[in-house]
């Protein structure tokens, strides 16, 4: 954002050199990041000058050029041989001297004495456009007789040298895109550290009052949601010509350029004090009456450029009683602008959404100065003032009269932010004790109003042009950049309890899995973390009241933080199978978002919402392409655990403490869940067809999810200790086992586990065998059992005992058959 410095100073009347002032600004957050001298006409017109042509006669060689003796204020006149047909003596005219620059060309070049066709030339007599004045070719600018000889171009045309300053603004900052804005917080800063009470100099409207109520529109509001507050006021007789020299230097100054004098009424407002205006014809407001409104979509509409643009449906437009005018708070229409014949024009003031302005920005690709201010937020407060100083500078700069009182529509009452500002919270963000005063005059000098203090803290208002300041911590923020960061001194003695604690370094942890993962063939995704609220409908598992919203989301498909790591998951799968590859395996490492509803009300942000660190796995398609060698094999559900269980083992996770159990739910048609204890350590599972269904995936889809947060607590409790291979043989012995179609191995294998603790080691299946030759409604698992004590051999007595507990157990609690 360009910022001028001498239009920077007409509000802050300080005697600080621009390098101090881009110093000062940084200081206060408002980062300088260059500061350039400009001129408002490029090269300052040096070395030209007013001349008078004394003598004019035709060149003898040509039938177009003239030569020409021209006073310039010299002991000698100078001899000028001019191409332009409305060269004639008695004519006081613009002379480019020898050793000026010209910069009207595509490379600036410099005048030099010379002959043109035998005739000696020693300057240039100059058009609007050489000069960089204007755009005009006609000829050569003629002056009026007034014109003092051998007066320096520069004078005569009050050209401004200028600094500009670049500031690279946060966005949230929107009171600082304008000029008053950065006055104020300059003041402010100069306040605190200098104690320079300059004031802040607000342009007075107290003179406005209409000169007669010949003029009237009304207004309606039919979108109050889009738009809370529409203001505006008439004018008439006004006189459309080009700006005084002044207010073109101003705009030129920050990169703009001059169009007419209304035109550049409005964009002075706007980078005066950031409320973007927009100036109608009159005789297009059809009816006199102004509808804010969001027609039908499809509808066409001619804007400004000339480009006839579909509306979407939820584009808010402002419309006369027959048609739509202007894109509200984006672009103009091509028909209701202003032009030279126009003589009475309404202004308008408003405060527009900001997601409705930047869904439409987004939508027709358009980016203006109006948009970025909406986009971010405006001051409701700020609209009647902005229509009182315009309506006042078009009175004065374009000869008009004010027509109408103020109309001001403002359907809701305007709510201002009240915040607690508590002494000692102030002391433990920022870091040092500041003196109470110095708070309050801070937060004053930024037009924070208190309206209640006690001897702990303070009730203060938010001013309305704020509207990233909601909460304690953003105030105190306010006053830490004032007060300056570095005046924050670090501590000269730091005492602190030191104790070692060997602590499990996440990072390390996280890439030692990513290289495991990416050394398996597995590939590395990163999704975004903002995904659309309409995925989790008719999901129980995400509840609209635990998602974390966008407050102002860039479109519905971005409106919320990721609950689940499945979502750009399948999107990045989707994305991959339309472009012919399927066979897929992929991993993420991210977080996911929600709130807690268990914390208060007012309890701290971090105590309110739970942000997780997750590891996703996705699998599907085949594990390898189509080869001439035979058929290729799928993914299934046990590629996906043996990828899980060959991570756990690779962190130094004992699987066999973990608790499993089946899962089917909403996310997933069949799966398990590794549980420690209450802590859900890893789910996986074939994604369930419903959400398939939704990705018009034809092919299974296997997803893994491990709470990474949870591990990296199981691997901070674990020790690592050193256990010699057992010197006595382990013992297998298998079993055949029939058995109903719903039981599963993991039942067979916990209640193994839980009927011999001491000498059973692991339980496996190697052999499922459904057929005819087996009774109706039965199954066949074929599982191997390793016993083995660490002590001393196991002889065949404790052996068939243990076998036959475990027979027991099959028969009484699964209902099995030995075979």
């Amino acid at each position: 954002m360009k910022i001028s410095y001498k239009w920077l100073k007409t509000y802050a009347n300080i005697d600080l050199a621009p390098e101090e002032v881009s110093q000062y600004l940084t200081d206060t957050g408002l980062e300088v990041e260059g500061l350039e001298k400009i001129e408002t006409v490029r090269g300052g017109l040096e070395g030209i000058v007013i001349g008078e042509v004394k003598t004019c006669i035709p060149h003898p060689d040509s039938d177009h050029l003239h030569i020409t003796t021209v006073d310039v204020g010299g002991a000698q006149p100078l001899d000028v041989v001019c191409g332009a047909a409305n060269v004639a003596a008695g004519q006081k005219v613009v002379v480019a001297t020898v050793g000026a620059t010209m910069y009207n060309a595509e490379e600036p070049f410099k005048i030099k004495k010379s002959k043109i066709r035998g005739a000696v030339s020693e300057g240039m007599i100059c058009a609007e456009d050489e000069l960089c004045l204007g755009t005009s070719h006609a000829g050569i600018m003629v002056l009026p007789n007034d014109a003092v000889v051998g007066m320096a171009a520069k004078e005569y045309f009050h050209i401004e040298d200028d600094y500009v300053i670049e500031i690279g603004l946060t966005p949230n900052r929107t009171d600082a895109i304008c000029h008053i804005g950065v006055a104020r917080d300059l003041l402010a800063a100069l306040r605190c550290l200098k104690g320079d009470t300059t004031p802040l100099q607000v342009p007075s409207v107290e003179d406005f009052k209409p000169d007669n109520h010949h003029l009237n529109v009304d207004i309606d509001i039919e979108d109050t949601e889009a738009c809370s507050r529409y203001t505006g006021v008439l004018v008439e007789d006004i006189t459309v010509a080009e700006s005084p020299e002044w207010l073109q230097n101003r705009l030129r100054a920050i990169g703009l350029r001059p169009i007419n004098n209304v035109v550049d009424i409005s964009n002075y407002v706007l980078w005066e004090v950031g409320q973007p205006l927009h100036i109608f014809d009159l005789e297009h407001i059809t009816g006199n009456k102004i509808i804010i409104r969001k027609p039908h979509q499809g509808t066409k509409f001619v804007t400004l450029d000339g480009v006839e643009r579909s509306l979407s449906g939820k584009d808010l437009m402002i419309c006369n009683s027959e048609e739509p005018m202007c894109i509200a708070g984006v672009f103009g229409g091509l028909n209701s602008g202003v032009t030279e014949k126009t003589k009475s024009v309404f202004i308008e003031s408003a405060y527009f959404n900001p997601t409705c302005i930047r869904k439409t920005a987004r939508f027709h690709g358009l980016k203006t100065d109006a948009s970025f201010r909406f986009e971010r937020g405006a001051d409701i407060e700020i609209t009647v003032w902005a229509a009182q100083r315009a309506a006042l500078l078009l009175k004065e700069i374009c000869g008009g009269k004010i027509a109408s009182d103020i109309i001001d529509v403002c359907p809701q009452p305007i709510q201002k932010v009240e915040v607690d500002v508590i002494f000692n919270h102030v002391q433990s963000l920022i870091g040092k004790n500041i003196e109470h005063n110095i708070i309050k005059d801070i937060l004053q000098s930024l037009d924070f109003v208190i309206v209640n203090e006690w001897s702990e803290g303070m009730r203060v208002v938010v001013p309305g042009y704020r509207v990233d300041v909601t909460r304690e911590a953003d105030v105190i923020e306010e006053i830490l950049r004032i007060y300056g960061y570095n005046n924050v001194e670090l501590p000269e003695q730091l005492t602190t309890a030191l104790s070692y604690h060997q602590k499990n370094n996440s990072e390390e942890l996280r890439n030692k899995i990513s290289d495991f993962l990416s050394a398996s063939g597995y590939n590395e995704m990163m999704c975004n973390s903002l995904m659309s609220q309409s995925w989790c409908k008719d999901l129980s598992l995400y509840p609209e009241e635990k998602l974390v919203k966008i407050i102002n989301p860039l479109s519905s498909d971005l409106d919320i933080m990721r609950p689940t790591m499945l979502a750009g998951g399948m999107d990045a799968i989707l994305y991959n199978i339309n472009r012919k590859n399927t066979n897929l395996s992929l991993y993420e490492f991210g977080k996911t978002y929600r709130k807690n509803d268990a914390a208060e009300q007012d309890a701290p942000v971090t105590k309110r919402y739970e942000e997780t660190t997750r590891l996703a796995i996705f699998l599907t398609g085949n594990k390898e392409a189509e080869s001439w060698k035979g058929a290729v094999a799928a993914y299934n559900f046990f590629d996906l655990k043996n990828i899980v269980l060959r991570v756990l083992l690779k962190l130094g996770i004992a699987v066999e403490k973990l608790t499993v159990e089946s899962v089917h739910s909403e996310l997933f048609f069949e799966g398990l869940v590794y549980w420690n204890q209450t802590q859900k350590v890893v789910e996986l599972g074939q994604v369930a067809p419903m959400i398939a269904k939704r990705y018009d995936l034809k092919q299974p889809v296997f997803f893994a999810e491990f709470d990474w947060e949870v591990i990296l607590k199981l691997l901070s409790k674990k020790s690592i200790s050193y256990k010699p291979i057992a010197k006595f043989p382990a013992v297998r012995r298998d079993l055949a086992l029939l058995l109903d179609p719903q039981i599963t191995f993991l039942q067979v294998e916990n209640l193994a586990l839980q009927t011999e603790k001491k000498f059973l080691k692991k339980v496996s299946l190697f052999d499922i065998y459904m057929g005819d030759k087996l009774p109706s409604g039965r199954k066949s698992y074929a599982v191997s059992f390793m016993l083995q004590d660490e002590q001393k051999t196991l002889d065949d007595k404790q052996i068939e005992r243990i076998m036959n507990n475990l027979i027991k157990a099959f028969t009484e609690k699964l209902g099995a058959e030995i075979r």
